[in-house]
Protein backbone atom coordinates (compact mmCIF):
# COMPACT_ATOMS: atom_id res chain seq x y z
CA UNK A 1 0.00 0.00 0.00
CA UNK A 2 2.42 2.42 0.71
CA UNK A 3 4.63 1.57 -2.68
CA UNK A 4 0.92 2.75 -3.90
CA UNK A 5 0.58 6.02 -1.97
CA UNK A 6 4.59 6.85 -3.72
CA UNK A 7 3.74 6.04 -7.10
CA UNK A 8 0.72 8.37 -6.77
CA UNK A 9 2.28 11.17 -4.77
CA UNK A 10 5.19 11.12 -7.79
CA UNK A 11 2.61 11.31 -10.96
CA UNK A 12 1.09 14.43 -8.99
CA UNK A 13 4.56 15.90 -8.62
CA UNK A 14 5.18 15.33 -12.12
CA UNK A 15 2.37 16.92 -13.27
CA UNK A 16 2.58 19.94 -11.64
CA UNK A 17 6.29 20.04 -12.93
CA UNK A 18 5.73 19.59 -16.15
CA UNK A 19 3.21 22.34 -16.40
CA UNK A 20 5.08 25.01 -14.30
CA UNK A 21 8.62 24.11 -16.08
CA UNK A 22 8.22 21.35 -19.07
CA UNK A 23 8.86 23.51 -21.98
CA UNK A 24 7.39 21.95 -24.96
CA UNK A 25 10.77 20.85 -26.99
CA UNK A 26 8.23 21.91 -30.31
CA UNK A 27 8.60 25.56 -28.75
CA UNK A 28 12.58 25.07 -28.45
CA UNK A 29 12.59 23.78 -32.04
CA UNK A 30 10.74 26.76 -33.27
CA UNK A 31 13.05 29.18 -31.91
CA UNK A 32 15.85 27.59 -33.39
CA UNK A 33 14.61 27.96 -36.34
CA UNK A 34 15.81 31.33 -38.23
CA UNK A 35 17.18 30.98 -41.35
CA UNK A 36 18.10 34.68 -41.44
CA UNK A 37 20.40 34.08 -38.57
CA UNK A 38 21.45 30.55 -40.12
CA UNK A 39 23.13 32.43 -43.23
CA UNK A 40 24.47 34.73 -40.56
CA UNK A 41 26.49 32.02 -38.92
CA UNK A 42 27.70 30.58 -42.23
CA UNK A 43 30.21 33.73 -42.41
CA UNK A 44 31.77 32.20 -38.82
CA UNK A 45 34.69 29.68 -39.07
CA UNK A 46 34.03 26.09 -38.74
CA UNK A 47 32.75 24.04 -35.57
CA UNK A 48 36.73 23.14 -34.56
CA UNK A 49 38.25 26.85 -34.93
CA UNK A 50 35.20 27.85 -33.11
CA UNK A 51 35.49 25.78 -30.28
CA UNK A 52 39.64 26.59 -30.45
CA UNK A 53 38.52 30.31 -29.86
CA UNK A 54 36.75 29.99 -27.15
CA UNK A 55 39.19 27.69 -25.27
CA UNK A 56 42.15 30.83 -26.07
CA UNK A 57 39.61 33.13 -24.59
CA UNK A 58 38.87 31.25 -21.71
CA UNK A 59 42.73 30.27 -20.84
CA UNK A 60 42.12 26.77 -21.81
CA UNK A 61 43.63 25.52 -24.96
CA UNK A 62 44.82 21.63 -23.42
CA UNK A 63 41.32 20.70 -24.19
CA UNK A 64 40.98 17.31 -26.80
CA UNK A 65 38.46 18.25 -29.66
CA UNK A 66 36.82 16.11 -32.13
CA UNK A 67 33.62 16.90 -34.51
CA UNK A 68 31.51 13.61 -35.01
CA UNK A 69 28.93 13.93 -37.44
CA UNK A 70 27.14 11.07 -36.38
CA UNK A 71 26.69 12.38 -33.43
CA UNK A 72 23.19 14.34 -32.43
CA UNK A 73 24.01 16.12 -28.73
CA UNK A 74 27.90 17.88 -28.60
CA UNK A 75 29.50 17.28 -25.08
CA UNK A 76 32.70 18.10 -22.96
CA UNK A 77 33.79 14.81 -21.41
CA UNK A 78 35.30 15.66 -17.87
CA UNK A 79 37.08 12.25 -17.53
CA UNK A 80 39.36 12.50 -20.50
CA UNK A 81 39.03 16.47 -20.76
CA UNK A 82 37.43 16.18 -24.37
CA UNK A 83 34.74 17.86 -26.52
CA UNK A 84 32.88 16.33 -28.81
CA UNK A 85 31.12 18.89 -31.37
CA UNK A 86 27.87 17.31 -33.14
CA UNK A 87 27.48 18.13 -36.60
CA UNK A 88 25.31 21.44 -36.17
CA UNK A 89 27.21 24.24 -38.44
CA UNK A 90 23.89 24.77 -40.37
CA UNK A 91 22.55 26.31 -37.37
CA UNK A 92 23.11 29.71 -35.52
CA UNK A 93 22.60 28.17 -32.54
CA UNK A 94 26.38 26.42 -32.70
CA UNK A 95 27.38 29.67 -32.13
CA UNK A 96 26.36 29.19 -28.05
CA UNK A 97 26.31 25.70 -28.19
CA UNK A 98 30.03 25.35 -28.54
CA UNK A 99 30.55 28.04 -25.76
CA UNK A 100 28.47 26.00 -23.46
CA UNK A 101 30.46 23.27 -24.57
CA UNK A 102 33.80 25.09 -23.94
CA UNK A 103 32.29 26.67 -20.31
CA UNK A 104 32.36 22.90 -19.21
CA UNK A 105 36.05 22.66 -19.58
CA UNK A 106 36.50 25.28 -17.26
CA UNK A 107 34.18 24.27 -14.73
CA UNK A 108 35.63 22.78 -11.20
CA UNK A 109 37.06 19.54 -12.17
CA UNK A 110 36.58 17.92 -8.91
CA UNK A 111 32.73 18.33 -9.27
CA UNK A 112 32.79 17.81 -12.98
CA UNK A 113 34.36 14.28 -12.13
CA UNK A 114 32.41 13.67 -9.53
CA UNK A 115 29.31 14.18 -11.63
CA UNK A 116 30.68 11.61 -14.26
CA UNK A 117 31.47 9.11 -11.85
CA UNK A 118 28.40 9.60 -9.40
CA UNK A 119 25.98 9.64 -12.48
CA UNK A 120 27.20 6.55 -13.63
CA UNK A 121 27.28 4.79 -10.06
CA UNK A 122 23.58 5.72 -9.76
CA UNK A 123 22.35 4.48 -12.49
CA UNK A 124 24.47 1.04 -11.34
CA UNK A 125 23.28 1.33 -8.33
CA UNK A 126 19.14 1.74 -9.93
CA UNK A 127 19.59 -1.56 -11.81
CA UNK A 128 20.95 -3.64 -9.34
CA UNK A 129 17.78 -2.92 -6.43
CA UNK A 130 15.76 -2.87 -9.05
CA UNK A 131 16.62 -6.87 -10.60
CA UNK A 132 17.34 -7.53 -6.74
CA UNK A 133 13.75 -6.96 -5.94
CA UNK A 134 12.41 -8.89 -9.17
CA UNK A 135 14.43 -11.75 -8.02
CA UNK A 136 12.64 -11.37 -4.85
CA UNK A 137 16.33 -11.50 -2.76
CA UNK A 138 16.15 -7.84 -1.74
CA UNK A 139 15.55 -7.05 1.99
CA UNK A 140 13.91 -3.89 3.37
CA UNK A 141 12.47 -2.10 -0.27
CA UNK A 142 12.04 1.05 1.60
CA UNK A 143 15.53 1.62 2.89
CA UNK A 144 17.01 1.27 -0.67
CA UNK A 145 13.53 3.35 -1.86
CA UNK A 146 15.09 6.19 0.69
CA UNK A 147 18.85 5.61 -0.66
CA UNK A 148 17.54 5.86 -4.49
CA UNK A 149 15.50 9.25 -3.04
CA UNK A 150 18.46 10.77 -1.61
CA UNK A 151 20.88 9.72 -4.88
CA UNK A 152 18.49 10.97 -7.05
CA UNK A 153 18.44 14.25 -5.25
CA UNK A 154 21.81 14.49 -5.18
CA UNK A 155 22.56 13.91 -8.63
CA UNK A 156 20.02 16.06 -9.82
CA UNK A 157 21.30 18.92 -7.61
CA UNK A 158 25.10 18.66 -8.98
CA UNK A 159 23.59 17.76 -12.75
CA UNK A 160 21.08 21.16 -12.94
CA UNK A 161 24.52 23.55 -11.54
CA UNK A 162 26.72 22.39 -13.70
CA UNK A 163 24.59 22.66 -16.75
CA UNK A 164 22.42 25.91 -15.91
CA UNK A 165 25.86 26.97 -14.93
CA UNK A 166 27.05 26.95 -18.64
CA UNK A 167 23.72 27.90 -20.08
CA UNK A 168 24.11 30.86 -18.16
CA UNK A 169 27.14 31.81 -18.95
CA UNK A 170 27.14 30.58 -22.63
CA UNK A 171 25.00 33.74 -23.99
CA UNK A 172 27.63 36.16 -22.66
CA UNK A 173 30.52 34.09 -24.17
CA UNK A 174 28.98 33.83 -27.45
CA UNK A 175 28.53 38.04 -27.35
CA UNK A 176 32.26 38.17 -26.38
CA UNK A 177 32.90 36.24 -29.46
CA UNK A 178 31.12 37.67 -31.91
CA UNK A 179 31.99 41.27 -31.04
CA UNK A 180 35.60 39.95 -31.50
CA UNK A 181 35.39 38.56 -35.08
CA UNK A 182 33.73 41.70 -35.92
CA UNK A 183 32.34 39.49 -38.91
CA UNK A 184 28.56 40.74 -37.86
CA UNK A 185 27.11 44.18 -37.05
CA UNK A 186 26.29 45.31 -33.50
CA UNK A 187 22.35 44.93 -34.84
CA UNK A 188 23.06 41.50 -35.93
CA UNK A 189 25.13 40.54 -32.74
CA UNK A 190 21.91 41.72 -30.60
CA UNK A 191 19.12 40.33 -32.13
CA UNK A 192 21.70 36.51 -32.32
CA UNK A 193 21.27 37.48 -28.31
CA UNK A 194 18.39 38.01 -28.29
CA UNK A 195 17.31 34.15 -29.78
CA UNK A 196 19.76 33.32 -27.07
CA UNK A 197 17.83 34.83 -24.45
CA UNK A 198 14.64 33.07 -25.86
CA UNK A 199 16.09 29.47 -26.35
CA UNK A 200 17.64 29.78 -23.01
CA UNK A 201 14.35 30.82 -21.11
CA UNK A 202 13.06 27.42 -22.42
CA UNK A 203 16.23 25.21 -22.67
CA UNK A 204 16.59 25.96 -18.42
CA UNK A 205 13.64 25.21 -17.71
CA UNK A 206 13.18 21.97 -19.89
CA UNK A 207 16.74 20.75 -18.96
CA UNK A 208 15.97 20.52 -15.20
CA UNK A 209 12.33 19.16 -15.73
CA UNK A 210 14.17 16.80 -17.98
CA UNK A 211 16.99 15.69 -14.90
CA UNK A 212 13.88 15.59 -12.19
CA UNK A 213 12.04 13.54 -14.72
CA UNK A 214 15.00 10.80 -14.68
CA UNK A 215 14.80 10.62 -10.97
CA UNK A 216 11.28 10.30 -10.63
CA UNK A 217 10.79 7.46 -13.30
CA UNK A 218 13.92 5.60 -11.77
CA UNK A 219 12.16 5.73 -8.44
CA UNK A 220 8.76 4.81 -9.86
CA UNK A 221 9.89 1.86 -11.39
CA UNK A 222 11.71 0.76 -8.61
CA UNK A 223 8.33 1.62 -6.51
CA UNK A 224 6.11 -0.27 -9.05
CA UNK A 225 8.53 -3.59 -8.82
CA UNK A 226 8.39 -3.57 -5.10
CA UNK A 227 4.00 -3.01 -4.99
CA UNK A 228 3.91 -6.17 -7.69
CA UNK A 229 6.56 -8.41 -6.35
Amino acid sequence: MEFGIIIIFLVCIMIILRILFGSSKKQIEAIAKNKKLDELVKKYPDNVEMCRDYLKILHNETVEIEEDKNATNSLYIAISNKIIIADVKESFTRIQTIAHECLHSIQDRKISLFNFIYSNVYIIYFLIISLLKLLNILPNEMMFLTILTIGGCIYYFVRSYLEDDAMIKARFLAKEYMERKKISSQEEIHEMIDHFDKLNDKGIKCTNYALLLNVAIEIFIFSVICMIR
